[in-house]
């Protein structure tokens, strides 16, 4: 009897050896990915404005606005703005646009502005479904009964690194500072 209880707890200890290697064999390794960032240009993403933060907040606000952005949010030192498009049929694009102005002189007549762009991409997916029709005497007998539906999925995000894109939205913003500078 008691080498049946050692056997008994040697075939446990085994299988649960053997369970912890196959689930720890069965842990998919986690997908390693280089630093996407390298925190080397300054210039990108910021400029500084002969303007208090309000101020240049407010020309980023008008800036917005004048290419059609829908404005979520506007504090004194924060603007965001979103716009959709679509490339094609099959395909939609959403651009979401953040400003934040803080002041960069004591007196707070110069300010910084921050502006970072984040484009997020969805794309059309379409599921057919198809039924059937069980009867208990007779079996069961498919009909030509289909239905389908479509949604956007979305397939990916990214922030805008382009120094183009940046440049002309700080010139346009530039351009408001200037028109509030000869109204004034």
């Amino acid at each position: 009897m008691l080498s049946l209880i050692k056997i008994f707890n040697r075939t446990i200890v085994c299988s649960t050896v053997f369970l912890f290697l196959f689930l720890a064999g069965c842990t998919v390794p986690s997908k390693a990915f280089a630093p996407q960032e390298n925190f080397g240009s300054v210039a990108t993403y910021s400029r500084l404005f002969d303007a208090s933060p309000n101020q240049t907040c407010e020309a980023a606000r008008r800036a917005l606005l004048s290419q059609g952005y829908i404005v979520d949010t506007t504090t004194l030192a924060l603007v965001e703005g979103k716009k959709n498009f679509q490339p094609d049929s099959e395909s939609h694009l959403q651009m979401m646009i953040r400003v934040v102005c803080v002041p960069e002189s004591n007196n707070g007549k110069i300010s910084l502005g921050f502006v970072s762009a984040l484009q997020d991409r969805y794309t059309l997916k379409k599921t057919n479904s198809s039924a059937s029709l069980g009867v208990g005497a007779i079996g069961s007998v498919s009909l030509p009964f289909m239905a389908g539906s479509e949604a956007m999925v979305k397939i990916g995000s990214e922030t805008i690194a382009s120094e183009d894109f940046y440049e002309s939205f700080f010139d346009l913003v530039k351009r408001y500072l200037a028109v509030d500078e000869v109204s004034d």
